[in-house]
């Protein structure tokens, strides 16, 4: 697949290795908006994107958090994000991160409740991956708002 690349260098991705593949897949679809866009699985490996569907009302640029199962014969895989290091995603409003919060606690996986730590940081919780990734939920915290602007969005 040859496409033209971006106009200026843009940041694209962050990859994070996985002990199956699948299970994150079936995870992230569970807890997360991201969506498979794209899956690779053959004798070399296996490697899958996740990024946002696509949203008229929503223009981002390009971003997907790859995923790689690590090789069978890989002594382990170590947890990447954690303790406090995370991948995050901001929420419309602080019910959604309740809501969050009240599935993973239920489940087993919540990291850190939901609370409210005030400017910057805003209402977060977090619950961690099948790999033990952190992975925060917040309201509030100006993150989405910053990007636009930068961006020169409305």
């Amino acid at each position: 697949m040859t496409s033209a690349g971006p106009g200026s260098t843009r940041w694209t991705h962050v990859a994070l290795p996985t002990r199956n593949l699948q299970a994150s897949l079936d995870w992230y679809a569970r807890w997360t908006p991201l969506v498979c866009v794209h899956d690779r699985r053959d004798e070399d490996g296996s490697t899958a994107w996740l990024g946002h569907p696509v949203d008229p009302d929503a223009p981002s640029h390009p971003f997907v958090l790859v995923l790689i199962e690590q090789a069978d014969d890989y002594d382990e895989v170590r947890t990447v994000l954690s303790p406090l290091a995370h991948l995050g995603f901001e929420m419309p409003t602080r019910e959604a991160v309740d809501e969050i919060a009240a599935r993973a606690r239920a489940e087993g996986v919540l990291h850190w409740d939901a609370v409210d730590l005030g400017p910057p940081v805003g209402y977060i919780c977090a619950i961690v991956d099948p790999d033990g990734n952190v992975v925060e939920f917040s309201h509030d915290q100006g993150v989405y708002a910053a990007a636009q602007q930068a961006d020169g969005l409305p």
